[in-house]
């Protein structure tokens, strides 16, 4: 009898161990915009919770996930939120500043975006060998979303990616207007719209790069795509620029999933309606339902 309460009381311990390992195993998830900024200027240039870590991918999420960001944006500034999230998750998650020094610490991705999709062939390349995967899943917001496709069509990309997943990218184009509204909201950054920024000469309706890129199709085979975007995108507009056609692309609005959803483009990557169709889309035999509460523009939630 004493053995057999011995034993239990041990098998006990051993479960309060393993309930507290994985508590303090979870990173917190801020769904608020404003709180990445403060985390950036706090940590310029460097890497958000729960990315860049030496990983293993598990059976059940084999293919790590890099994440891309926008536009006059950081690693920090866009995945503050979605990092942790998905490590909670079980991935592996990965993610790096490209398209030049960042300005003042905070301001990125401004270079060309065919030197870009350089930058993320180079990346990849990296993830793969460091997780001896097979493919990566490319999460991208805004130009983060947009920019991949040059790597999938004229870089090889299509070889070692199994999904890409644009969160309001800027497929189709959008305006110095809408690029000077992004910038606003990023210390510095608004000086730098059209006078030091070459991605957003690329980003604009009708440019020579999108021409290009979005010819003979906007996909190429054996990648998944998926859109999610928001009927209130203030950057990529019309909001419907954003989405790709073709007999492998997803696009998902939303508001369609949320009607208290009021996020714009700024609060994509902070949106928790957003960060539930992540995950469906990376592993949609488990996908469930989003619980529908209020996101705030320009904040998240």
């Amino acid at each position: 009898m004493k053995i057999k309460r011995a034993a239990a009381a041990l098998a006990a311990v051993a479960a309060c161990a393993a309930v507290g390992a994985q508590s303090a195993a979870a990173l917190p998830v801020v769904y608020n915009f404003p709180t990445a900024l403060a985390a950036s200027v706090a940590n310029p240039g460097g890497t958000p919770a729960g990315a860049n870590v030496a990983c293993t991918p598990s059976a059940a999420h084999p293919r790590p996930v890099v994440l891309v960001n926008g536009t006059f944006s950081n690693a920090i500034i866009s995945w503050n939120a979605f990092a942790p999230l998905l490590k909670n998750n079980g991935y592996c998650v990965y993610t790096f500043n490209y398209g030049g020094p960042l300005v003042l610490g905070q301001v990125g991705a401004l270079g060309p975006i065919a030197a870009s999709a350089s930058e993320l062939k180079t990346e990849v390349d990296s993830v793969l060998a460091s997780t001896h995967a097979s493919k990566v899943d490319i999460v991208g917001w805004s130009q983060g979303g947009m920019m991949p496709r040059y790597y999938l069509k004229n870089l090889g990309g299509a070889a070692k990616v199994n999904a890409l997943i644009g969160l309001s990218p800027s497929n189709h184009g959008t305006t110095l207007d809408g690029l000077a509204t992004l910038a606003g909201y990023i210390p510095g950054a608004l000086s730098l719209v059209g006078s030091a920024c070459p991605a957003c000469q690329d980003q604009v309706v009708g440019s020579s790069f999108l021409t290009a890129l979005n010819a003979g199709g906007d996909t190429v085979p054996g990648v998944k795509y998926t859109v999610i975007q928001t009927r209130y995108d203030d950057v990529v507009t019309p909001y419907t620029s954003a989405w790709l056609s073709g007999s492998n692309v997803t696009n998902i609005l939303i508001q369609n999933k949320c009607i208290l959803d009021l996020g714009d483009h700024l609060s994509m990557p902070y949106d928790h309606v957003v960060g539930r169709e992540v995950l469906n889309a990376l592993d949609p035999a488990h996908a469930s339902s989003t619980l529908c509460t209020p996101v705030v523009a320009a904040v998240g939630g």
